[in-house]
């Protein structure tokens, strides 16, 4: 009996190699080629001939330009990541860590969709039809009657969307569906790349909208290839530990809305609940301020947020280490150098250790200020004052430059009731407003004024 052919299929961009090569000839990416069994050389002719429609050419400035309508699933944090709610026609692809959470919100959604007259199904491939039911009465759903399909075959999946035409379609997941056209076995990458793909040309022409769930790596990237990424519209993050209560959903692509976007949860014996003020979360409750703690404001898309930065300086041996969860290493590094050398304050035989309280990474350069007043503030073992925040970005010389959207942070700030603020020059506001009352704020032009004005303080 003749072997099956194989060959071996890139995970990131879907190259093939007839043999395994630790480095992909296609991308580059390496230890990311895995053997499947090689397509048929003669594979149907013209398979999507009959998808192919001829369409009319138009000039830009004739198209009319409408904005999308969309539909409120009833979780606010939700459609807040989404831009607004759920897009007919739009394909949304959704990742995390198993356990997270990723089903439990989808089934809220659809049961809330569902009430509000909206028609829905629920396509599962991991769990059977008494699973699904056995979980939405955990969570409370009695009387849900959100349609539901256990299938994993694609041709019968796409036959009940077009015999049903729901308004929303969940499939859980990607990596469980296959399609009888290819010989390879479900989860691999061509399996994954032509399921999504007959999924996306059939929410395109139907108007359904249908939210695809997708496995995750040991890294923490969604599993399958990349251009699974490029083919939907918006592409959703579940964030967080599951020893913790609290799950964040970040919107990493988004042809409907703001990137960057995030929606935070609190997952309870009812399911997941939105968090409406967030900021709660990523500040300690002190009674009294203590050393080594400083507010920042971080913008997460359109939300500003305010964030506790929390610095220990402790006595190091010869090799003292630097570690910030939260925050990234390397920049930690750099602007240890910069305290030392524009504001005098050296940590060289210290250990340092930063941290963002609750869990959230911030990527953005306005921590800077804050995470060195932390510093210093734990290494003088002194606390900074009470209703004090501060932002802004460090640069190698010293200057402290200015943070985007620097008069929404403020605002933020004084509705919360801090008293304090050290902000760059640039973002001080140029006139008196009743938005600020309350907030005395500070503009520094360089990293010494910052410190200066900190000791005074204190």
């Amino acid at each position: 009996m003749a072997k099956d052919k194989t060959q071996y299929v890139c995970n990131e961009c879907g190259g093939t190699s007839p043999k395994w090569l630790g480095k992909c000839p296609s991308c580059g990416a390496w230890n990311t080629l895995i053997e499947s069994a090689a397509e048929s050389s003669t594979p149907a002719k013209n398979r999507f001939a009959s998808l192919a429609k001829t369409a009319e050419i138009k000039v830009l400035s004739e198209i009319e330009a409408s904005d999308f309508e969309r539909t409120p699933t009833g979780h606010d944090e939700l459609d807040r990541v989404l831009g607004g709610g759920i897009v007919e026609g739009g394909v949304v692809l959704i990742g995390g860590d198993p356990g997270i959470g990723k089903s439990t919100l989808l089934l809220q959604a659809l049961d809330s969709l569902q009430r509000s007259g909206q028609k829905t199904l629920y396509v599962t491939g991991e769990e059977s039809g008494a699973q699904v039911a056995l979980r939405s009465r955990r969570l409370g759903l009695d009387g849900s009657q959100v349609s539901v399909l256990a299938e994993i075959q694609l041709e019968k999946i796409l036959a009940t969307l077009d015999a049903t035409h729901p308004t929303i379609a969940v499939i859980d997941s990607i990596q469980t569906v296959y399609s009888d056209q290819l010989t390879s076995a479900p989860g691999s990458v061509a399996q994954v790349r032509e399921c999504a793909a007959h999924l996306t040309r059939a929410a395109k022409a139907s108007g359904t909208a249908i939210v695809l769930v997708g496995h995750v790596t040991k890294e923490g990237a969604l599993a399958g290839p990349r251009v699974l990424e490029h083919m939907v519209d918006t592409v959703l993050y579940f964030e967080g530990d599951t020893h913790s209560s609290f799950r964040l959903i970040r919107a990493i692509k988004n042809r409907f809305g703001a990137v960057n976007e995030i929606g935070v949860f609190a997952m309870t014996e009812k399911g997941l609940k939105g968090v409406s003020n967030p900021s709660a979360i990523f500040l300690s409750q002190h009674s009294e301020p203590v050393p080594g703690s400083c507010v920042m404001v971080t913008l997460e898309g359109t939300r500003p947020m305010l964030v506790e930065i929390q610095a220990l300086v402790d006595s190091g041996g010869p090799s003292p280490r630097r570690l910030s969860v939260g925050l990234d290493r390397d920049r930690l590094a750099m602007l240890l150098a910069v305290l030392h050398r524009h504001a005098g304050v050296a940590c060289m035989d210290q250990d340092v250790f930063v941290n963002a309280v609750g869990g959230v990474r911030i990527t953005e350069p306005a921590a800077d200020l804050a995470v060195m007043l932390a510093i210093t503030s734990s290494l003088r073992g002194k606390a900074l004052p009470k209703g004090f925040i501060a932002f802004g970005e460090v640069g190698l010389a010293g200057e402290v430059r200015p943070a985007p959207r620097g008069q929404e942070r403020l605002k933020e700030a004084a509705k919360l009731g801090f008293s304090v603020a050290v902000v760059p020059k640039a973002n001080a506001p140029k006139k008196n407003d009743k938005a600020y009352e309350g907030l005395t704020i500070h503009p520094v032009e360089r990293i010494e004024d910052a410190m200066n004005l900190v000791r005074g303080l204190t």
